[in-house]
């Protein structure tokens, strides 16, 4: 665990230093220059989303597995593929979700949901590792009470400047009824590209009680270019 911790500490060193003396600037720079290279170039992308939500004290749970894909100028299609458990969690919270990522990959959404300065605040905590790679640890708060935005930190790959992790609560709550939200978000490399890997929340709902969404993406298809 010494070693760890040593090995650690000196990479964080190194990184500041080639990061120079305003780290979180170079490094937001370097962020938002991939988030260029990957609008310009990913034109086009498929995968499969698998979604599960389970509320242990009504012993509700439900699942739904879809396809999407993804194509220029941000927009998103999906088809189901199977759906099993309660009927009103598919209908009211599962395609509610659809919903807004169509609507979040687009026009205002997508600019008020990137993680940038113009939305976020951020403060370099360190190194640690993601997903078996070395990242950079920023803590980040919203710079308004945004409901697309969230508070909490932020892992981004030392390697490739890009998101790999993100661990926090929404800014604004959802609605009277919800005491908390926790989520975590990951991502995973996929050819040049970080596309998420899963998205896992923990609602504590007033009356309701604790409720689990996970929601899990795989079988990507990338082509790159492609007009």
């Amino acid at each position: 665990m010494r070693l760890v911790l040593a090995i650690l500490a000196a990479a964080t060193l190194v990184a500041a230093a080639d990061l120079g003396e305003n780290p979180i600037t170079r490094l937001t720079a370097r962020m938002a220059q991939t988030d260029r290279e990957r609008l310009k170039t990913l034109d086009r992308y498929s995968g499969t989303l698998h979604y599960v939500l389970n509320n242990r004290r009504f012993k509700t749970h439900a699942e739904m597995t879809v396809r999407m894909a993804y194509g220029p100028g941000g927009t998103k299609e999906f088809q189901v593929l199977s759906e099993s458990g309660s009927a009103w969690v598919r209908k009211y919270v599962f395609r509610r979700l659809i919903r807004a990522e169509q609507e979040n990959a687009r026009g205002a959404a997508h600019q008020e949901t990137r993680i940038t300065p113009d939305n976020y605040s951020f403060r370099l905590i360190g190194m640690e590792p993601a997903n078996g790679r070395l990242c950079y640890l920023l803590d980040a708060t919203p710079r308004t009470k945004n409901k697309y935005l969230f508070r909490g930190r932020v892992w981004v790959d030392a390697e490739d400047a890009a998101v790999s992790r993100i661990e926090g609560s929404p800014a604004q709550n959802p609605s009277l009824w919800t005491a908390s939200v926790h989520f975590v978000h990951q991502y995973r490399k996929v050819g040049p590209y970080w596309l998420a890997a899963s998205n896992i929340s923990q609602t504590e709902v007033r009356i309701f009680g604790s409720t689990e969404l996970k929601v899990e993406y795989s079988d990507y298809v990338v082509n790159a270019g492609a007009r």
